[in-house]
């Protein structure tokens, strides 16, 4: 079962945006609608990400489609009520289904999903046919490859209080494209960021690692849906090859490379939403 609540104020240029929170379980699932008379879209965010990385999306988007964003939880105002921290597959796939729900999101919706919101995606569509039109996935492989490994173990090598050391792993890592602002931003984010996310932060790490191919979680065989997998080519902890043989694996998927972006790419080039022009159409009208 889940309750939502929520109140309207409306942006500068006018149209309406939703916001309330979805209490669902052991959880509690803030969520963000901008309100259009367009074509649905849901974001679903990378790990340890929140609904701000979607800033360029809604500037890009809105309002020429509904866009509908939220935080899993261990994600921005996203929250664990009770039991462990760590949150399942197969319970962000219940979030994802019940967010649907509850914002009124109709069966004609784009899934667009960064990095781990790719795996929820595809298990969702794997799972529940015919309620998503299409997956965006940006930033997604089959496996964790050695730099990902090796920045995982450096991870949970350093002194856990020690945050400012985990984050420049990480910017050094995968996110040396990203803007001096946002690379602050991930510094300040682990500085406030509480034991418990942390260690669910690095035991999620740890299952991706121990996690040999996504084709062990998801029959991704099982997936009607057009894909578009999107990658940018600086990418150090994803590998193209491996975009590709994920690619072969879902029916009729296809790639997208962004040039010059890294794994966030969405966060990294203002210009990233011309590959999408063909996926994700501006009416030429407006």
């Amino acid at each position: 079962m889940s309750n939502a609540s929520s109140f309207t104020k409306y942006s500068r240029s006018g149209s309406a945006i939703v916001k309330g929170t979805i209490e669902q379980g052991r959880f509690s699932i803030p969520y963000r609608i901008y309100e259009s008379d367009g074509p649905h879209i849901i974001c679903l965010n990378g790990v340890q990400q929140s609904m701000a990385m979607w800033h360029s999306l809604v500037e890009r988007y809105t309002p020429y489609y509904r866009v509908v964003l939220f935080d899993f939880p261990n994600q921005g105002r996203g929250k664990v009520i009770s039991g462990e921290a760590l949150v399942s597959l197969d319970e962000q796939v219940d979030i994802l289904r019940e967010v649907i729900k509850a914002t009124g999101t109709n069966k004609e919706v784009s899934l667009c999903a960064a990095s781990w919101g790719g795996i929820i995606a595809l298990a969702f569509a794997s799972r529940y046919h015919g309620w998503v039109k299409q997956l965006c996935l940006a930033s997604l492989g089959t496996k964790a490859n050695d730099v990902m490994v090796e920045t995982i173990k450096k991870g949970f090598a350093v002194d856990p209080k020690n945050r400012k050391k985990m984050a420049d792993i990480l910017i050094d890592s995968f996110g040396q494209n990203l803007p001096k602002n946002i690379k602050q931003k991930i510094i300040r984010q682990f500085n406030s960021m509480s034991q418990e996310n942390l260690n669910a932060f690095y035991e999620h790490g740890l299952a991706v690692v121990e996690t040999k191919k996504i084709g062990d979680l998801i029959k991704l065989s099982e997936i009607r849906e057009k894909t578009f997998l999107i990658y940018g080519e600086k990418d150090t902890i994803i590998d193209l090859e491996d975009v590709k043989f994920l690619s072969s694996q879902i029916p009729g998927c296809q790639v997208r490379i962004v040039k010059d972006a890294g794994h966030f790419l969405h966060m990294e080039k203002v210009d990233i939403f011309d590959i999408y022009a063909d996926i994700l159409p501006i009416p030429p009208h407006l």
